[in-house]
């Protein structure tokens, strides 16, 4: 191939590009981001997942937003990273480890094409406000190895605009937050919209439903527990425990090329 390799997924419809770089060659600028990410002059994402083999440890998940910006982690992204890995016989079918700027996630894929990931612990870091047109929502600070404030509320989240940025406090999140709209429709069933840092509203965040279903026991006076999330694309499955959380869901890959090299240097 005289491009680029990449490859598309999915994770509930939160969808990356893939960029296999086992040798960590790529020059994966911003421009470059935000240029395979724009659904108008590129592929169309909500970020990018470069796949990089460090000399120690595993298989790592450079993780970029879409306004190419450097993330944390991202558990949907975790998911379609892990079915990669072994869709391309890098790693043994199964259990295995994912490095990201998050931490070592451990990964489970199920034979019917869904992954578990070891999410690691959730933290209640304390409270806070977010806006959005005409509406203001009280939430619950969690880290889940990036930033959220999930607001468990009783406005039908179907009516919310999240088309701009929601008001946040900087002096609470100085590098931005991600923010979640929770119904609850009975005891362990959640229903989630979410605004992204980085990228806007899109229809599903692996780390968002774990903070959803985080403030929602906390509302319970509970600190564990399980639930399901439904997301606009999809469904997931989180638990949380002392000092440890997972998520499941399903993980798709759609598509692989590679991209122009022309267009690529012209970035």
């Amino acid at each position: 191939m005289g491009g680029v390799e990449f490859l598309k997924g999915h994770g509930t419809e939160n969808d990356f590009v893939l960029l296999p770089d086992p040798d960590g060659v790529l020059d994966l600028t911003e421009a470059r981001v935000r240029a395979l990410c724009d659904r108008q002059r590129g592929l169309g994402a909500d970020g990018v997942l470069r796949v990089v083999r460090p000399e120690v440890g595993p298989w790592f998940m450079d993780y970029r937003n879409a306004d190419g910006s450097i993330a944390e982690m991202c558990g949907n992204g975790v998911r379609v990273f892990a079915h990669y890995l072994v869709d391309a016989g890098l790693v043994p079918e199964g259990e295995f480890v994912v490095g990201t700027r998050g931490g070592e996630k451990p990964v489970v894929v199920h034979p019917d094409g869904s992954v578990t990931v070891e999410m690691g612990p959730v933290r209640i870091t304390g409270t806070s406000t977010t806006k959005t047109t005409g509406a203001d929502f009280a939430g619950v600070a969690v880290d889940v190895g990036n930033p959220h404030l999930a607001c468990v509320t009783d406005v039908h989240i179907a009516t919310l605009d999240l088309t701009e940025q929601p008001h946040f406090d900087p002096a609470v999140f100085p590098n931005g937050v991600n923010l979640e709209f929770v119904n609850v429709l009975r005891d362990g069933v959640l229903r989630m919209r979410v605004h992204e840092r980085g990228v806007g509203e899109t229809r599903s965040c692996g780390t968002g439903t774990v903070a959803a279903v985080a403030s929602w026991l906390h509302g319970e006076g509970r600190t564990t527990g399980q639930a399901t999330v439904d997301v606009l694309g999809g469904r997931v499955a989180v638990e949380i425990g002392e000092g440890r959380s997972t998520l499941t869901g399903p993980a798709v890959l759609v598509a692989r090329g590679e991209l122009d090299q022309a267009w690529w240097d012209s970035l």
